[in-house]
């Protein structure tokens, strides 16, 4: 249950307690799940119980050592925050874990975990590469798996964000006669990610991040002159991205940042004169060090038991009229 709970700061700068562009706040806020609003010299904390109470100690604490030394840095910050938080439970798995472990990321509700041999297949290959291919049909966990190491990663201060694309192909020509401005037209298409992301982060938190831009959901297009540093960084849905778009975007990575691409090559959109860049990319980067690919099938869907029996159908009908119109 989420309870609100109000810290009055005494003695204390509230400058000196928060940080230079609240750089000490920030720090606090990447480890915990509830939120901190600061307002003169009350903080407001909002989330669990148990949370709040790990978030006042943290605070008493800093308040004690400003008031000690005179002068509080992001190393005491950290200190702090490792002594509190190390003897809670764990809210998170790191990115970094052992190979044979299959935990991602731990919510509130439920542990985000591999449940597939190729799952595990696809975690153990992005804790080794820094650019990895998942392709196969719906339901198979290629993107919410993405989201739950993307998050995982954020939480552990491995990346400083995250960036999360998508084609908006069906969107074409009629986009313009769609109401609202471009943020409105779009988000259709962007919705899938923010629903992944509402599974894995308070809302209070998701908000908050996509507002400072820690997080950002983009359609491809706007990936274009960006070169993104120490960033997490997710195609969705690229069977509908063009070859040019595809090279476009994996261009896009800086120093220390991981790229996932998913998609299902039998859900093309693009035209048919136009070919799909997650298909040729499969034949061009085949041997680069540090790219790898993962592929899934049928027996890796984890939605709806007729799902799996769907797609199924969906391939025999498929071999049926090919052998027709042969």
């Amino acid at each position: 249950m989420t309870i609100e709970k109000k810290i009055s700061l005494k003695d204390v700068d509230a400058l000196s307690l928060l940080g230079y562009n609240d750089s000490h706040l920030h720090l606090i806020e990447q480890r915990f799940d509830a939120s901190i609003t600061a307002r003169g010299s009350n903080i407001t904390l909002r989330g669990e119980e148990e949370e709040l109470q790990q978030l006042e100690r943290v605070f008493n604490e800093l308040q004690f050592l400003l008031s000690k030394n005179g002068v509080l840095t992001a190393n005491d910050v950290n200190t702090v925050l490792d002594l509190v938080v190390d003897v809670a439970p764990v809210k998170f798995a790191s990115l970094k874990m052992k190979e044979n472990d299959v935990a991602v990321l731990f919510t509130k509700n439920s542990i985000i975990k591999a449940k597939t041999p190729t799952q595990r297949e696809y975690l153990a290959k992005a804790l080794k590469n820094d650019i990895i291919f998942a392709v196969g049909p719906a339901g198979t966990g290629k993107t919410y798996l993405a989201v739950a190491m993307a998050v995982a990663s954020l939480k552990n201060n491995e990346v400083s964000k995250i960036v999360l694309a998508r084609p908006a192909v069906e969107a074409g020509e009629s986009l313009g006669f769609l109401p609202g401005d471009m943020a409105q037209k779009i988000d259709p298409y962007l919705r899938p990610l923010y629903d992944a992301l509402d599974d894995m982060l308070p809302s209070e938190k998701l908000k908050m991040y996509v507002e400072r831009r820690i997080i950002e959901i983009v359609p491809l297009a706007y990936m274009r002159g960006r070169t993104l540093h120490n960033a997490f960084v997710i195609l969705d849905e690229a069977q509908n991205a063009t070859a040019m778009q595809m090279k476009m975007f994996l261009t896009r990575l800086g120093n220390n940042s991981k790229a996932i691409i998913t998609g299902d090559v039998t859900q093309i959109d693009l035209p048919s004169n136009v070919t799909s860049g997650l298909v040729q990319i499969q034949e061009v980067l085949k041997k680069i060090d540090g790219i790898d690919f993962v592929y899934f099938d049928k027996m890796d869907v984890v939605r709806h038991r007729l799902v799996r029996e769907i797609i199924d159908a969906y391939a025999k009908f498929g071999e049926k009229e090919n052998g027709r119109q042969k």
